[in-house]
């Protein structure tokens, strides 16, 4: 990832009028992006979709006529979640996909995430081939091989359809009664259509977006209002997604949150009950021991890879392997969806409770998680904090306090100048301890 010049770990992301997140910017990289997709004696045509902010009208446009000169035609699908667009990609058999969010950032964020025909985030070497591109001078084509762009209107109703088919037929949510957060972001239109067509009573918050509210106050990352809704609205669930619907968090009818890593261990436990797990189970290096330990002890194989979607999908793609996740609720189950998906992910935990007649608590009842801290510490610039020999040393000796019985955990952010640092061991209080010690050693080392 060191040599490249715009692309992070989830695409290109960045703080609205800054580095590439300009609309000069955007009009290079949607000619870049047709030069690399288009193919010779075909008619080419990539989708764009976005989220609720309101910078996503700007990239649209640019992005468009950046297409356009390079002569790709533009299929537009408006606000959508990002595995909606990844879904909609490959059922066009379109040459590409272009996703305009920031995902849970602020809505002075944007970004742009691409997928390949197949649905799939890009290779190193295609995004590589991209920048290559960017270096070079605009050239527009010929004014009767401008790309046309057009808007597609079933988008939505396709997605729904798609969404229902990944559980059984015969399942049904009636009589149940669910509140859902949808963070005012892509998720606001499609998620109250899926739950309600299952049958279910729906309680939606979080579904008016503005442009500038979208994860403010609501969605995965701020669930305090789905654990209120739920709460007195007397529920039997919450289910909370992030600005463009990848990641999700669930709440049980006690108000209790329930997380990725929870999340992934009810599908999982679902899965081989019924022997349809393959294979095993990928999280990542923040996925909680107690899981891991759960999962062992139904003879359930568990990888951890590097923190992020892109690390998880591949290793479950060298392990051919279907299921993997992250706390923070970016659930993978290629065997229903090309890449992470709140919606997908939410009704296959929906689906274990179906299938076993049990609540999420009940689910959970087999599961002893080890107390883990996550801090963010804001930092004046991107870095490695384990290079900074300070930091490392304090790592090592808050480490060893626990004397094999937890671990400490500091990576940057692949998306915001933050320092995660985590910690998780069978002694509550030394955690904490451990935790607010290493983020005074990095906000006085790093800050």
């Amino acid at each position: 990832m060191s040599n490249r010049k715009y692309f992070g770990t989830d695409g290109i992301r960045g703080r609205l009028g800054q580095g590439a997140i300009t609309p000069e910017f955007m009009l290079k990289l949607g000619w870049a992006c047709g030069q690399v997709f288009k193919k010779e004696g075909s008619r080419n045509r990539v989708i764009i979709g976005k989220d609720t902010r309101i910078s996503g009208y700007l990239f649209e446009s640019a992005l468009e006529a950046g297409l356009s000169a390079a002569g790709v035609d533009i299929r537009l699908l408006g606000p959508m979640p990002t595995p909606a667009i990844a879904y909609l990609t490959r059922t066009y058999r379109a040459n590409a996909g272009i996703v305009i969010s920031a995902s849970h950032n602020p809505y002075q964020d944007n970004g742009i995430k691409f997928f390949s025909p197949e649905g799939m985030k890009l290779d190193d070497d295609v995004e590589l081939e991209i920048e290559d591109w960017l270096d070079k001078d605009l050239e527009v084509v010929s004014p009767d091989s401008l790309g046309k762009a057009k808007r597609i209107d079933d988008a939505v109703g396709r997605y729904v359809e798609f969404c229902k088919s990944t559980i059984p037929s015969q399942m049904s949510l009636e009589g149940i009664k669910i509140v859902l957060d949808c963070a005012h972001g892509a998720t606001y239109q499609v998620a109250p259509y899926v739950f309600k067509e299952l049958g279910a009573e729906i309680v939606s918050i979080g579904v008016s977006p503005d442009g500038l509210n979208i994860n403010r106050g609501f969605g995965s990352t701020e669930p305090q209002a789905l654990v209120d809704k739920v709460l007195i609205e007397e529920a039997d669930l919450g289910i909370a997604f992030d600005g463009d619907g990848d990641r999700v968090t669930m709440v049980d009818a006690s108000g209790r949150l329930i997380d990725g890593d929870e999340m992934l261990y009810i599908i999982a436990k679902d899965r081989h009950q019924n022997q349809r797990l393959e294979g095993g189970v990928v999280g990542t290096l923040m996925t909680n021991f107690g899981v891991e330990l759960a999962l062992k002890n139904r003879n359930i194989p568990f990888e951890r890879a590097n923190v992020g979607d892109r690390y998880v999908m591949e290793l479950l793609k060298k392990r051919n392997w279907q299921l993997g996740g992250e706390g923070s609720g970016h659930i993978v189950c290629f065997d229903k969806s090309s890449t992470g998906d709140g919606i997908i992910s939410a009704l296959q935990v929906l689906s274990a409770t179906w299938r076993q007649q049990k609540s999420l608590s009940e689910l959970l009842e087999d599961l002893d998680k080890l107390p883990q801290v996550l801090k963010n510490v804001r930092i004046a610039e991107r870095c490695a904090p384990m290079e900074n020999p300070v930091v490392a040393e304090a790592v090592a000796r808050q480490e060893a306090r626990f004397a094999g019985q937890g671990r400490v955990l500091l990576r940057a952010s692949g998306t915001e100048p933050l320092i995660r640092v985590m910690a998780e061991g069978t002694d509550s209080a030394l955690v904490n301890e451990v935790v607010d010690e290493l983020v005074h050693c990095v906000e006085l080392e790093l800050a």
